[in-house]
Parts: structure tokens; sequence; C-alpha cells
């Protein structure tokens, strides 16, 4: 006998979204696609609490189902977010309301803001042109009209009637990229500019002007540093973990039998590796490789010099001469690592995380060993997700000590996202 008020469906409930849609800010088109999932996670959830509050003062709590409003939620966040992305993506197909945008500088910086706005559809800009001096990238200089150079950036201006400037001259003096900002601003309605500050924790970087001053002050959080962080990161994992032991078991049983049969012996195997603090522990995997794999890695390192020069590298070979036949199907598809679930319960790893490494390898990790201290290692993390063992071993420290310095939950939320695509690709796996 439920039904619900035609004013509800079309006016109040729409209505309801469409605020929280634009307080939390989906209706910018320059950021990312995981920024934008995270704005309409947030705008939806948000938008089904307050509809919640309204039934309960309007007393129809009691006759709306539970899982009718888990579903609302549910499905409105699924089918906001894949028509945006849908949305976006033919915007840029037909070239459809694209903005406009003036490049100041032609360097190094330039190609990787380019190249992140092609691998994005969320950015919806159309390069008219740069403005540089002296071109330094013959691949920019060659796909886009250079129009002139840093004192002509008002005329190229005035000519386009561009609305947007992005300044990537990082390697301008501070007095310089001001003046540029200066003389810039008064001509358009934006003008973005990539700071000298690479490397610094984007994810938790905050801006803010002194009044009456001309500083600005830049702060950047350590979500880590408050204890409720850490401990809403321990609950996640534990329950994600729990839950997850429901399917590992019986998943874990049959990849167990067929590894006995494949080659009798141990099951699972588990190896030292540095953890949280620097302490050891066991990670548990199930084992992809003949039992003396270790003396079989000695006499084949010997004979095959190249070999070795890769596992002083990177401590991993492509062409491993100790995995079996399950085990190369167990490391494409990383069901080797399901039994660190175990570790994830006990508190040793973390889901989402750096990449657990043996004590040999604190030496390459230099000063950004401190940074791999701070949190559990993970059964996956941005390594597994951008490239996997097709990374060189300094992206990987990179990306562990990047992984710290901005964490957050919805980042451990995306990886797993991603990692669950990236391993039914199977890329960079071996």
């Amino acid at each position: 006998s439920f039904s619900i008020p035609e004013i509800y469906i079309l006016v109040i409930v729409p209505s309801i979204f469409l605020c929280f849609l634009h307080i939390a800010g989906t209706h910018v088109r320059n950021i990312s696609a995981w920024r934008l999932m995270q704005n309409v996670f947030y705008a939806c959830a948000y938008a089904v609490v307050l509809i919640c509050v309204l039934m309960y003062f309007a007393k129809v709590g009691e006759v709306v189902s539970r899982l009718f409003v888990a579903m609302t939620w549910g499905f409105s966040f699924a089918f906001i977010l894949f028509f945006r992305l849908g949305v976006q993506k033919l915007l840029n197909h037909t070239q459809l309301f694209q903005i406009p945008v003036l490049f100041v500088g032609a360097g190094m910086t330039a190609e990787l803001v380019v190249d992140a706005f092609e691998h994005n559809p969320s950015f919806g800009y159309r390069i008219i042109g740069f403005v540089d001096d002296h071109p330094k990238q013959e691949r920019l200089a060659t796909r886009y009209k250079i129009l002139g150079g840093f004192a002509d950036v008002e005329d190229v201006i005035k000519a386009t009637g561009v609305p947007y400037v992005i300044i990537t001259a990082p390697g301008l003096s501070p007095a310089e990229q001001v003046d540029l900002v200066n003389r810039i601003q008064p001509l358009v309605k934006s003008v973005s500019f990539v700071p000298d500050f690479i490397g610094l924790p984007l994810g938790t970087l905050e801006a803010e002007g002194v009044d009456e001053t001309a500083l600005m002050l830049l702060r950047v959080r350590n979500n880590l540093a408050h204890w409720y962080n850490r401990a809403l990161k321990r609950v996640f994992d534990l329950t994600i973990g729990l839950l997850g032991m429901f399917l590992v078991i019986p998943i874990g049983l049959i990849i167990g039998l067929c590894i006995y049969i494949d080659s009798p012996g141990a099951v699972i195997f588990s190896h030292r590796r540095i953890g949280q603090g620097g302490k050891e522990f066991s990670c548990y995997k199930f084992r992809s490789m003949i039992p003396n794999a270790q003396e079989t890695l000695e006499r084949y390192l010997i004979t095959h010099p190249d070999a070795r020069s890769e596992w002083e590298r990177d401590f991993k070979l492509k062409d491993d001469p100790r995995i079996t036949r399950v085990g190369q199907f167990l490391r494409k598809t990383s069901m080797d690592e399901l039994p660190q679930m175990i570790n994830v319960i006990k508190g040793e790893m973390s889901l989402v995380g750096p990449r657990p490494i043996v004590r040999e390898e604190i030496e390459k990790y230099g000063e950004h060993f401190r940074d791999f201290c701070l949190v559990p290692p993970g059964i996956t993390g941005m390594w597994q997700v951008n490239g996997r063992s097709d990374t060189t071993y300094e992206e990987r420290v990179q990306m562990d000590s990047w992984y710290v310095r901005n964490w957050s939950v919805w980042i451990d939320m995306v990886y797993l996202a991603k990692t669950v695509v990236v391993v039914v690709r199977g890329k960079g796996a071996y």
C-alpha cells in the first residue's frame, strides 16, 4: 500500500539532491574522475540522510522500507556518477562545451599537465596554444600553436579572448611568477599556476590568505597523526577483512588443492617482511614456487648475470625459474596474496598500504623509510594499480611515500576499486 506523492518524486527529492550536488562541487569540470566520484558519493549520502530526517518529522518513516532507502542511495550514486562520466566523454569526443585555456610555459611541467588532461575525461579543456620564450618540448610545439613569448601574453589573451590561463613555468623566479599572475588576472576569469612544490602531499594541502597582507599560508595536514583516523582505518580493515574471509576460505581450499597436486609440499608459506614501526612479521602467501626455491635461485643467478642485475635492482625476476604452473596463474591474478587477509585481521598488514619489503630493501628506501614505518604495509596500494611490476623501484618508493603523506579512508576505497580493475586486466603482474 506504500506510495509516494508525485511532488516528492518530481520536486522535493530532486531539489535536495541538486542542492547537495552543487554544494559538493560536482558541477566543476576540472577535477579528476576519482574526485568526482568522492563528491557524488558524499552528496548522495547527505541527500539521503536529509530525506530520512524529513520522513521522520513527517511521521512516514515507519511505512518506508529501509531497503528502499538504501537502494535509493546506491542507485542514485551509481546512475549520477556514470551518467556524468558518460556525458563528459561524449562532450570531449564531440568537443562541445569545452573550456578554452591558454598555457603559459611549454616545458616538461606543461607536458605533464597536458597528459593528465588527455587521460582524464573530467578535464574538459580545449588548449588553444602556448606562450613561451623558448619552448623546450618538441611534442607540444608540433601539436599546439606557440602564440608568442612571455612578454606577449596580454596581447595573446586579448586577441583570442581566452577566459582561462594555466601558468606551467615553475622554473621562473617567484617575482616573475607573481608579475605574470598580476598581469593576467584582470584580463581573464581565472588564472591557475603550477608552483615549484612538487612532492608536497597535495591531498591534504590547504591555502589560506592572511588578512590585510599579501601573505599566504599553505597548510599540510597529517591525517595519520589523529588517533580517530588510525582507528577508522583499522575498523575499515577489520570489517572488510572479516567479511572477505567468507569468500577467501572456500576459494583458498580449492587453490590449496591445486597447489598440492601441481607441486606436493606446503600450501602456504610465510616470509619475514618489515611492517609498521620497522618491526618484522611473518607475511603469508600461497606457495607459487617449487619447494627448493632459494637453492634454485642461487644457482640460476650464478649462471645468468643479466638476471642477477635484475634481481639486485628490483628484487624480482620477470622470468623466474622457481615459479610453478599453478604459481604463474596465482601471480597473474594476485590470488597468491589471499592468505594475507590473516595478516590484516591480526593487524600486521592493511588492505591498502605501502608494498611489504624485506630487510635488504630498507637501504633502497633511504629517507622515505620513515614514511613506510608510519602505517602497516598493504595487500594492495599505489604500486599495484599503477603498473605493478612494470614500474621502476624508485617509482614504487615514491608511490609508497605519496600514499602515507596523502592517506584518507577514501583513498583506500579508491585503490581497492582500482585493484579489482587492474587484477582483471592482469597488467604488470609476474
